[in-house]
């Protein structure tokens, strides 16, 4: 460990003296709008990341808000999800919702945040387009939070998973296989992602820029619903023809 601090203190040497180096012939004259504005950026990274690694370094933690991980794409952050073969990603996280088929891009962020707090915003972009609530939401546990169990219950919304509370004994096979329908319907919304990353290139993106990697994404799912439009017309057509 000491060792490797040692090797991390020469390189933070490096880089500070290197920008020390830059400030001087700014101060000396060096105009750097004579530069190409990516190579403006890039410095600009450069003394954020610096500054980062510094803190640190001094405070000996790993971590450290707005982390960078990437000179090329400083928007980006990483993710800790907690899976078996990835505990942490780096790239957009992506919330939608399912409506009868139909994906719908609730938020794209390359910061982590928490799925619940959308919930209500979704259900009153559901509202919007429909003009009326949906009967019952599929959602994940994390969405199942007091907050938008009463806000549920106030719209008049059946929120899937078991109720809070004891459950009537003759009510317990009832709301176990409610749960298990609900379980098996939500797997679309995760076929959804599936679909996209196999066969739109969702899991490729090579953008650099933050609004290009974000109307790529959204490009994805607009082309996955003209798909499914294109399907229901077709079989419509067919019924008609025959």
């Amino acid at each position: 460990m000491n060792k490797i601090r040692e090797v991390i203190k020469e390189q933070l040497q490096y880089i500070k003296r290197d920008l020390r180096h830059i400030d001087n012939l700014i101060e000396n004259g060096a105009d750097l709008n004579k530069l190409k504005s990516s190579l403006v950026e890039k410095l600009k990274t450069c003394r954020e990341l610096y500054s980062q690694q510094k803190k640190m370094y001094d405070e000996r933690t790993h971590s450290v808000p707005d982390r960078i991980v990437s000179l090329s794409q400083p928007f980006v952050r990483p993710i800790v999800r907690g899976k078996v073969n990835n505990d942490v990603e780096f790239g957009a996280k992506i919330a939608i919702s399912l409506i009868e088929g139909f994906a719908f891009v609730d938020k794209i962020s390359f910061d982590n945040f928490n799925e619940g707090v959308l919930l209500k915003e979704a259900v009153e972009n559901y509202y919007r387009r429909t003009g009326s609530y949906p009967e019952a939401i599929l959602a994940d546990q994390i969405y199942r939070n007091r907050d938008n169990r009463r806000f549920c219950k106030e719209k008049g919304i059946r929120l899937s998973g078991p109720p809070l509370g004891r459950v009537k004994e003759a009510e317990k096979a009832a709301v176990k296989k409610q749960a298990y329908e609900d379980a098996c319907n939500r797997n679309a919304i995760e076929g959804v992602f599936g679909v996209c990353k196999r066969k739109y290139g969702l899991g490729k993106i090579m953008a650099h820029l933050d609004q290009t990697t974000e109307c790529l994404i959204a490009m994805n799912f607009f082309v996955l619903n003209m798909e499914k439009k294109l399907r229901l017309l077709f079989a419509l057509f067919l019924t008609e023809l025959f």
